[in-house]
């Protein structure tokens, strides 16, 4: 009993620094403040961060044991699953005639419905392929559309500031779904077939809030798959940040799982840590946005990553093991934290759109982009870490973050001009 408190004592001390700093009533002031439609639709971003982060926080685990992946194989399970977002742009153009607050319920549905199937009827690896496919297109046609609604509950200054809210409280449930995983493996017995159940129906709730909002626009399905000269900058910062992305989000993990040979209850720790860090940081980083500007911010965010992917790759050469281990994992919080910036470049997009209609559409395209970008360097960079050893994969992602910082600096505003 005694060893069983005592592993509790992280999220004792995480819940008794929440108490001291008041952050749940003033999160729930927050919540209190808000109009019905903004209510509505951070409830179904919260349920929609609880479920996601359960099904992260197991699902490099659940690969390792249950299939035996190689890090080549588990590369190229980067192409179903990072596809659907590919397809963003695409899908949205077929579903043009659902507004965004729709698109999000038969988003939700389909990760739901994906979910359903990994847990209860995936017999063979090729099996799970197909539902790990349809569970990937939900969550990445959610992307685009919960930076597009929040920026439509907002108002034009204040829309940075409102994007950190609710990744805030979205960040919030991602908690509560990271510490679940952790409790339940550590202490209850819990499996990858109960958690991926929990997640499904966090998703199904999710989608029965997102259709109690009041309906939206729709946008013709030709705006969905256009290219615009004025945003070509922004087209250039989705390819630079799809393919860093895809190098956390398949190689890190992978790293702590078979380089530091890390159990599922550690990943869950550390996305607890993040998200705890995120509650508060994703509303400053969101107010910085408003203040300081998108040029500062993602400028910041690639010189920044430069270090990181530095640190990820080099650690285990110049520290003793236990301290290799401690870095990298402190890397790989620093690394969540970081997607907090991108809310930058949808406010950007926001700032320089010629007109209101391209916002929603051009979100998508740019999640098209990034992904096919991801996809690319997901496949390249699992030949290098089989080649030459990870540590060059992460070489490349500090190059690439160089480049995005450079190229941020290039970013100008109407308000900034002048």
């Amino acid at each position: 009993m005694g060893a069983r408190i005592a592993n509790m004592l992280p999220y004792a001390s995480l819940c008794a620094s929440f108490q001291r700093a008041k952050v749940i009533p003033q999160l729930g002031a927050r919540f209190g403040s808000m109009g019905r439609q903004l209510r509505l639709f951070v409830a179904a971003v919260a349920l929609v961060g609880f479920s996601q982060s359960m099904m992260e926080a197991v699902f490099n685990n659940y690969l390792n044991d249950t299939f035996g992946l190689s890090s080549i194989q588990r590369t190229l399970l980067e192409l179903p699953r990072e596809l659907p977002g590919f397809l963003v742009a695409f899908v949205s153009a077929v579903l043009f005639f659902l507004c965004t607050r729709r698109l999000a319920v038969v988003s939700a549905l389909f990760s739901c419905l994906g979910l359903f199937l990994i847990a209860f009827a995936t017999p063979t690896y090729r099996v799970m392929l197909a539902w790990l496919f349809l569970y990937s297109l939900g969550v990445h046609l959610l992307i685009p559309l919960q930076s597009t609604i929040s920026m439509e509950l907002a108002r034009d200054a204040d829309a940075g500031r409102r994007l950190g809210q609710v990744n805030g409280l979205r960040t919030f449930a991602g908690i509560i779904g990271s510490g679940l995983v952790f409790a339940g493996f550590r202490f209850l017995g819990m499996n990858f077939t109960q958690t991926f159940v929990l997640s499904c129906a966090g998703f199904a709730c999710a989608a029965v809030v997102f259709s109690l909002m009041k309906t939206g626009r729709t946008h013709p399905a030709h705006i969905h798959l256009r290219l615009y000269r004025p945003y070509l900058l922004y087209y250039w910062l989705s390819v630079l940040f799809g393919t860093r992305k895809q190098i956390f989000l398949t190689f890190a993990p992978w790293v702590l799982v078979s380089v530091f040979a890390q159990p599922t209850q550690v990943i869950a720790v550390l996305m607890t840590i993040a998200a705890a860090a995120g509650i508060l940081f994703q509303p400053l980083i969101g107010r910085a946005i408003d203040r300081f500007g998108e040029r500062a911010m993602l400028a910041a965010e690639g010189f920044i990553l430069v270090g990181i992917c530095l640190a990820y790759g080099f650690a285990e050469a110049l520290f003793s093991s236990r301290t290799a281990l401690l870095v990298t994992e402190a890397c790989f919080v620093a690394d969540l934290l970081m997607f907090s910036f991108g809310m930058a470049r949808a406010t950007y997009l926001k700032k320089t759109a010629v007109h209101p209609d391209h916002v929603a559409p051009t979100l998508a395209m740019g999640t098209t982009i990034d992904h096919f970008f991801s996809i690319s360097i997901a496949l390249a960079g699992g030949v290098i870490w089989q080649m030459w050893g990870y540590r060059y994969v992460f070489l490349g992602g500090a190059a690439i973050a160089l480049v995005y910082g450079l190229s941020s600096l290039g970013v100008c505003l109407p308000r900034q001009q002048g």
